[in-house]
């Protein structure tokens, strides 16, 4: 059973949010991809958002360019939490970006950066939401966070060493 709902408005917004998936994956949380557009199947998104939550999706990630209402839509839909990916565009993703921090009070998104930097961020976010009623995807988010620790750690040592061998 999925416990994220990954939507986007168009296949050309795939790629953008592969980090995203990958990212879910890599956490083994259970997701589903949509492909649906707050413009051009406003009806079809409303009746999918409705039949989510008796599904038991706990997080809805929705990417988006251009305009960038999709996360605004779905958060007036449902009382679930909605994160937001504004997806790279015209303007470089400002627009998208802009449509989903601006938000009137009481439709929350939760907005992450533009592009893959925010997709991959919108996974762990929903990670940690679901985290805080499951032990086991908490365990693994702490590995995840010292994994990337070590990296960090491991660049530094090799820097060191070469700067120490080119004095």
């Amino acid at each position: 059973m999925a416990k994220v709902s990954v939507i986007i408005g168009s296949d050309s917004d795939l790629e953008m949010i592969q980090p995203c998936l990958d990212q879910l994956s890599e956490l083994k949380i259970d997701y589903e991809l949509r492909i649906l557009s707050a413009h051009r199947s406003p009806e079809q998104l409303r009746k999918y958002i409705k039949a989510v939550e008796k599904k038991g999706v706990k997080v809805i990630i929705a990417g988006a360019g251009l305009s960038a209402h999709l996360p605004g839509v779905i958060s007036s839909l449902t009382l679930l939490p909605v994160i937001g990916v504004p997806l790279s565009g015209l303007t470089g993703g400002l627009d998208a970006l802009l449509s989903m921090v601006q938000m009137p009070g009481g439709v929350p998104v939760a907005t992450m950066a533009v592009g893959k930097p925010g997709a991959k961020n919108s996974a762990i976010l929903a990670g940690r939401i679901l985290a805080l009623n499951d032990a086991e995807l908490k365990k693994r988010l702490k590995k995840m966070v010292m994994k990337m620790e070590q990296e960090v750690i491991s660049k530094d040592k090799r820097i060191q060493a070469q700067l120490r061998k080119e004095k």
